[in-house]
């Protein structure tokens, strides 16, 4: 017994090894945007989320609201991610095209995105980076 209990143990302890965790956030105005990059093995699970919330009189008359959309992530080249969603009763997908350089991530989304989403909040970054959480 204690030797299954050992080898559980470690089976446990070494895939924790081998996952990998990067953490992204970006503020810009009334948006709050944060990433979530997870590795583990040959798999890649990305999460994303925004939150926004009017400021001021440049976002009169707007509504917050807060999405997230996750799944696993293609890697088709050294430095690109691509995410692809199915929006929930639709044919339409989600894309999402992250941009890793450096310590920075870029999202791009595709214009389907907007069914997910809604009218205020965006999982782009519109070119601005999402900056890597030490």
């Amino acid at each position: 017994m204690k030797r299954v209990s050992a080898a559980v143990v470690g089976l446990l302890f070494s895939a924790n090894v081998f996952a990998v965790a990067q953490h992204y956030v970006r503020g810009d105005g009334g948006h709050v945007q944060h990433m979530k990059i997870n590795e583990v093995g040959d798999e890649i699970h990305v999460e994303v989320d925004v939150d926004f919330e009017p400021v001021g009189s440049v976002d009169k008359g707007k509504r917050p609201c807060s999405h997230t959309i996750d799944g696993n992530a293609d890697k088709v080249a050294d430095n690109e991610l691509v995410l692809k969603k199915q929006v929930e009763s639709e044919t339409r997908y989600c894309e999402l095209k992250i941009h890793l350089k450096g310590d920075a991530a870029v999202i791009e989304q595709s214009k389907d995105c907007d069914y997910f989403l809604g009218t205020y909040c965006k999982f782009a970054s519109e070119g601005k980076p999402l900056l890597l959480v030490k």
